[in-house]
């Protein structure tokens, strides 16, 4: 059986403008991948039925089915149902059930109903109706010479349901396949390195497959299997899995895992330690990086943003003579600040982060782009400080500086304590 191919054509100006994110696209694209469908043209198109018509006509011929996003509603810019069905030659016809919940819905709200929502209510003959139990707009789909199109509402908060609960039972239907992705998330190891390391096994493997992709700081390879079913597919995976991790080691920071910060509070949590941070140039990144996971408050303490050496001096307890021989940027100032958040939140752990962001210097020798980190551990006294150079761009120094704090946590609470190279520590 040959794979069927999927386009997904979202409509809508507000899209190209970049008003607003195509979230649809994504969460289709990744429902897709389950059932076992390959998508490998998005299309975005403005409120303008000539140009949606030629995006029809090219989708038409490279793919056996074709979603559509957005343009379902009441106002004169949401053309998509007839203009589909107008190009496939589909007629439309009121339908009675979706009618009176639309009806039912402007009662409930107390407004009255326009006669541009009866459009909302129409459906192409013969086709299947996706009741919106999310919106008013609801979804629709119809068969023609084999091409297999369906049209969703555009709002995020509508798609999303109607395409996992309606549409996606369709689709299972179609495909006696199913793919199965896991994510191998790294920090430490540049997408080129991790290519380089990887290279003769992603050549060499077809089923599953191996690939990489970039983010800021970070790489994520996703291994993709397709099988008969999920657990067949995860059964192919899992080898490769494992090889990977004995190739790459302790740059693994997680599998299928939420977030480096994510990782990094859950290994709080199993070894019953609370966790503080002092940032300088970082300026609270490493504070909002982890109280943006929830339950967070367990295990993280709380901050000091100590951009100021009177900051550092007074609330830190940094001392003078220490900041007058190393300068403030240095392992000897960032490690008085990890060890004095410890000593005035009274957590376990704690971060120290001084360095030069830019884009001017501090007036020394060190350049810009210089970060000195600290790890202290309040329970024994060890300590771990690194220093690292990440480029001159402002936002990719924080941010790297940010992300390389969060590593030294995770990499002191793993059982190998394997550090980062070019640091110095009391305990290893």
């Amino acid at each position: 059986m040959m794979p069927l191919i999927c386009e997904i054509v979202a409509v809508g100006t507000e899209l190209l403008l970049g008003s607003i994110a195509n979230t649809d696209a994504q969460d289709i694209s990744r429902g897709l991948a389950e059932a076992g469908i390959h998508c490998y043209y998005h299309t975005t198109v403005g409120d303008n039925p000539a140009r949606l018509r030629e995006a029809l006509r090219i989708a038409r011929e490279r793919a056996d089915i074709i979603i559509t996003t957005g343009g379902l509603g009441p106002t004169c810019d949401d053309l998509t149902k007839q203009t589909v069905c107008e190009a496939f030659g589909v007629p439309l016809e009121l339908h009675p059930g979706t009618w009176e919940r639309i009806l039912t819905f402007f009662r409930r709200i107390g407004k009255p109903v326009t006669e541009n929502n009866k459009q909302q209510a129409m459906v192409p003959v013969g086709g299947m109706v996706f009741e919106n139990e999310w919106g008013t707009a609801p979804g629709c789909g119809f068969e023609r010479g084999g091409l297999s199109v369906f049209l969703l509402p555009g709002p995020p908060k509508e798609c999303r349901p109607m395409f996992e609960n309606c549409l996606m039972p369709v689709l299972r239907s179609f495909s006696g396949k199913t793919i199965a992705s896991r994510n191998i998330q790294i920090f430490g190891m540049g997408e080129s390195a991790v290519e380089d390391k990887l290279r003769p096994l992603m050549e060499r493997s077809q089923n599953p497959t191996l690939a990489p992709y970039a983010k800021e700081g970070e790489v994520t390879l996703r291994v993709t299997a397709s099988a008969e079913t999920r657990e067949e597919a995860y059964a192919l995976i899992d080898p490769m899995v494992k090889t990977v991790k004995t190739l790459l080691g302790s740059v693994i920071y997680g599998v299928d895992a939420a977030s480096l910060e994510g990782v990094v509070l859950d290994l709080l949590n199993r070894n019953n330690v609370r966790l503080a941070a002092a940032e300088s140039c970082t300026g609270g990144m490493v504070s909002s990086r982890l109280t943006g996971v929830p339950g967070a408050s367990k295990r993280f303490v709380g901050g000091v943003v100590a951009y100021a050496r009177e900051v550092k001096e007074n609330i830190l307890g940094v001392e003078r003579a220490v900041i007058d021989e190393y300068g403030m940027v240095s392992e000897q100032v960032a490690l008085g600040m990890a060890s004095g958040v410890c000593r005035v939140t009274g957590a376990e752990l704690g971060l120290g982060i001084t360095g030069l962001a830019g884009p001017g210097g501090d007036g020394s020798d060190t350049p810009v782009g210089t970060v000195c980190l600290a790890l202290f551990d309040a329970r024994d006294g060890s300590s771990h400080t690194l220093t690292r150079n990440f480029g001159d761009e402002r936002g990719r120094i924080r941010t790297m500086a940010s992300l390389t704090a969060l590593d030294m946590v995770r990499r002191h609470l793993t059982p190998s304590r394997v550090f980062l190279d070019g640091g110095v520590s009391s305990v290893v």
